[in-house]
């Protein structure tokens, strides 16, 4: 299958958003077939190419973040706040075909990059933006991150939390990657709306809407009024059955979910073989085993914790009850079902040892998605994208001296593994 085979194939996309949810939304148009260009500050470029140098990330020299977020790219590097990169900006608004921001509200009017700027240079434009918490309201221009704006905000991390113990760190990038496939929903929305109008339009969303939009469950049923239990202990759970995850003698945890709970309790006694459970009258029924969930826990921790994972996991699987095993890291990373389902996909980098990344989410039988390519070095590809805007040698010669682009051999200049 070439590159013009694959559904997105001809769309062009620029790319002006830095870390997360903005450029794994790009990712996703990249995944079938768009020609994303990725647009970075000269210096360090999108200070994304650093974040897997932060503890606890991981440690690992190559640049592993980068990579999941931005492969299939090219990197422009180009200064928006010198006049002249103007130029530049104005051929990749008629360029495109899709651009999209993650700047503040104040910003974008400061570099003349709102959609009422642009949308005149190209009226097929989509024009998709993201911030951290909306685009009105004093907290418009305040930074976000997915920790503060989709997690702490949203009361994820409060009703996350365990009774007494301070909000847990999630692994970085769990808001971002939900919101950018709202982005990515969005900005395909736009598109068939063109589809239909023959007009662009700006699609927008923020961290703070997807972090509301997870937990919106409980958000309703405060909206209609319920009143909420307060915080959850483990040893004094409102259920001991639906959430509730249980330590083996290994060291390993197993968590149930049995929704359904009349007919999986009774399957769960017979399962692990404590016909006894079913005539306690302590757990006789669902409100009785809510009344006494502190006593079922505790019957369970030590049931659970007389035996190892071994030992549970064929009686759980073979009865067919709705539980997991909380994976550890190399289980996660030889799991047979990521593997078969695409979940985790190969790269094409020419090495002769497979290397692999995880793919986005979404799939569509009859449009194959493009194997995921390198992620680039900070402003590779500079010289191309501005020949193929139509820029001339001398023009550019024109761009550098200004400094609206890098100088020839600067490290943003040409592709630098550092940012690989």
């Amino acid at each position: 299958m070439t590159t013009s085979d694959h559904l997105f194939s001809g769309l062009k996309v620029v790319d002006l958003a830095s870390f997360i949810a903005g450029p794994a939304a790009t990712t996703v148009l990249s995944d079938f077939g768009a020609d994303v260009v990725k647009v970075e500050p000269p210096g360090i470029g999108d200070p994304y190419r650093y974040l897997y140098l932060t503890p606890p990330n991981p440690r690992l020299k190559d640049n592993y973040t980068w990579q999941l977020t931005n492969r299939n790219k090219r990197s422009v590097v180009v200064d928006l706040k010198n006049p002249q990169a103007t130029k530049v900006l104005a051929r990749l608004v008629k360029w495109a075909d899709v651009l999209v921001t993650n700047y503040p509200p104040r910003v974008r009017k400061a570099l003349k990059l709102d959609y009422e700027d642009l949308s005149p240079l190209n009226p097929r434009l989509i024009y998709a933006d993201i911030t951290g918490y909306g685009e009105v309201g004093p907290e418009a221009d305040k930074p976000g991150f997915d920790i503060t704006a989709y997690w702490a905000r949203s009361g994820l991390m409060q009703f996350t939390r365990e009774a007494s113990s301070p909000p847990a760190v999630p692994v970085p990038g769990i808001g971002d990657h939900a919101t950018a496939m709202s982005l990515y929903a969005a900005i395909v929305t736009g598109l068939y709306r063109r589809e239909r109008t023959g007009q662009g339009c700006s699609v927008s969303t923020s961290l703070i809407a997807n972090g509301a939009w997870a937990t919106a469950a409980w958000l309703q049923a405060g909206l209609f009024g319920a009143k909420f239990d307060g915080e959850i202990s483990r040893t004094h759970p409102p259920n001991a059955l639906a959430g509730a995850s249980y330590r083996t003698a290994d060291n390993r945890w197993v968590l149930l979910v049995f929704v359904e709970e009349e007919r999986n309790w009774p399957v769960f006694a017979k399962a692990i073989q404590r016909d006894a459970l079913l005539g306690d009258a302590r757990f006789a029924d669902s409100k009785s085993r809510r009344a006494n969930a502190s006593a079922l826990v505790a019957e369970l921790d030590r049931l659970f914790g007389a035996r190892p994972l071994s030992y549970w996991k064929p009686l759980l699987d073979a009865a067919r009850l709705p539980y997991s095993v909380v994976q550890i890291p190399e289980e996660i990373l030889n799991d047979r079902q990521l593997l078969e389902n695409k979940i985790i996909v190969p790269i094409e980098d020419g090495s002769t040892e497979p290397r692999y990344t995880v793919d986005s989410p979404l799939t569509i039988g009859e449009s194959p998605k493009v194997r995921p390519r390198v992620a680039p070095g900070l402003g590779e590809h500079t010289d191309q994208v501005l020949h193929e805007l139509g820029f001339d040698a001398g023009e550019i010669d024109g761009l550098r001296a200004s400094g609206a682009i890098p100088h020839a051999g600067h490290p943003e200049a040409a592709a630098t593994e550092g940012g690989r």
